[in-house]
C-alpha cells in the first residue's frame, strides 16, 4: 500500500509536468447526458484554482483520458490548459510522445489516475499518483494516494503538494490571495 504520509509527498519536488486523467479524477466519475445527447460534467472549482496556481508557478499541467466531451474542451480552455490528448485508447503509448513534446523526461512527470486503464501511463512517470477513492488495483500501483476524492479536492491536493515540494507555496499563494 502506497504511504499517504505527507512527507513522502516531498517525491513531487522532481514534478515538471503533472498531467491528469478527467473522468474520476478531475470529475467525480459521472457523467449526466442532457435532453440534446450532450455530456453535462461537473467540475471542481478548488481543482481549478490549483491548476492555475501551478501555472503561476510554471508548472505544466495536460490531460490524457480516453474519452472527449465538449465539457472537457470548455474546462481546458477556461483554465489554459493547451496540453489535452483526448479519445485515448492506450495512455501508456502516448508517454514517449507527450515527453518529446514537452521537453521534459517522463521520470520529472506526475500522473493522477483513478481506474484500470489509468496504471500503464502510471507505470512509466516518475509519481504515479491515485485519488483516495480509485480502484484498490490502482492504489496499490500509485506511489502516492491523495485523502480526497475524484472530483473533490483531490487534484488540489496535488497540486498543493507539488508547490510546497518545491518550495514555491507561500510566494504562490501571494499571487493569488491579492
Amino acid at each position: 500500500m502506497p504511504d499517504r504520509a505527507a512527507e513522502n509527498w516531498d517525491v513531487l519536488e522532481q514534478v515538471d509536468v503533472l498531467l491528469l486523467d478527467v473522468d474520476g479524477v478531475l470529475t467525480d466519475g459521472s457523467i449526466t447526458y442532457g435532453d440534446d445527447g450532450g455530456e453535462i460534467k461537473t467540475f471542481s472549482v478548488k481543482d481549478g484554482l490549483g491548476i492555475r496556481m501551478l501555472q503561476l508557478a510554471g508548472i505544466v499541467t495536460g490531460i490524457v483520458t480516453g474519452r472527449s466531451s465538449k465539457a472537457l474542451a470548455k474546462r481546458c480552455e477556461n483554465l489554459g490548459i493547451t496540453h489535452l490528448w483526448d479519445s485515448v485508447k492506450n495512455k501508456s503509448l502516448l508517454i514517449e510522445q507527450i515527453s518529446r513534446d514537452m521537453k521534459v523526461p517522463p521520470e520529472r512527470m506526475a500522473f493522477v489516475g483513478d481506474d484500470i486503464p489509468d496504471m500503464g501511463i502510471m507505470s512509466k512517470v516518475g509519481v504515479g499518483v491515485a485519488v483516495a477513492d480509485a480502484h484498490p488495483d490502482v492504489i496499490n500501483a500509485a506511489r502516492l494516494v491523495t485523502t480526497k476524492p475524484g472530483g473533490r479536492g483531490a487534484v488540489r491536493e496535488v497540486c498543493e503538494g507539488i508547490l510546497k515540494a518545491k518550495g514555491l507555496w507561500d510566494e504562490t499563494q501571494k499571487q493569488v490571495a491579492v
